[in-house]
């Protein structure tokens, strides 16, 4: 018998994701349900969430990497 996945995760309602938007670029997040971040192309960075809340400081961010 397997456990529930239990992470949490954002709710990807559309209309709550077009409220986010990337604290430097003010552009729009993408969800990236399998690393739970927000992701930014414009900044060329991913938010993390945590806890099923994002955090979006530029100091918590991961840089994507190439072709990400």
């Amino acid at each position: 018998m397997t456990e529930p996945d239990t992470k949490p995760t954002i709710s990807t309602d559309p209309k709550l994701l077009e409220l986010l938007v990337c604290p430097l670029t003010k552009t729009s997040l993408q969800y990236d349900a399998d690393r739970q971040e927000l992701v930014s192309r414009a900044a060329r960075l991913a938010f993390p969430i945590r806890d099923g809340i994002p955090v979006l400081l530029e100091a918590e961010a991961r840089i994507l990497e190439e072709g990400e």
